[in-house]
């Protein structure tokens, strides 16, 4: 069972994995990336921060999505981690069960916006969020769980 989805540029550090996993009750981490499957050092960096006794998969985007079609991660209580809106729609336009994504942090670059204090989105981000959202996924913004959640729908 996905419990959330979480969009942080950093990916799994010290507030992700020890503030989301312990509020959401996770066994099983997923890092959806492209990146950090052939990254030795970005992979040795998400496995220092996995919190004892939680599982930690990390599988490129396309096997992330293959792995939650394919029912081998619904005896999980799933926290997916993404670095990007891309990758968040990817995941959830493929797998519709996903329900929730949590934006916590996206690095500012030519032509994003600023929407939170850690959030930053480009046109195309918020266009992919808007149909996440008529979809029926609730999109909300908060760092760590005691931040007061703030609806995407509500700040534009």
């Amino acid at each position: 069972m996905i419990r959330l989805m979480r969009v942080d540029h950093r990916l799994l550090h010290g507030q992700v994995a020890f503030s989301w996993t312990q509020e959401l009750g996770v066994n099983c981490i997923l890092i959806a990336n492209d990146d950090v499957p052939n990254n030795d050092i970005r992979k040795t960096a998400m496995k220092l921060a996995k919190p004892q006794g939680v599982k930690l998969v990390i599988k490129n985007v396309e096997n992330s999505i293959k792995a939650l079609q394919s029912g081998v991660t619904d005896k999980y209580k799933l926290f997916i981690v993404v670095e990007s809106v891309a990758d968040a729609y990817a995941l959830a336009t493929a797998y519709p069960k996903i329900k929730q994504i949590n934006l916590g942090g996206t690095k500012p670059a030519d032509g994003t916006k600023q929407i939170s204090k850690a959030v930053n989105l480009t046109p195309d981000d918020e266009s992919k969020l808007n149909e996440l959202i008529e979809k029926g996924c609730e999109i909300e913004i908060r760092q760590v769980p005691n931040d007061k959640k703030v609806f995407f729908k509500d700040i534009e």
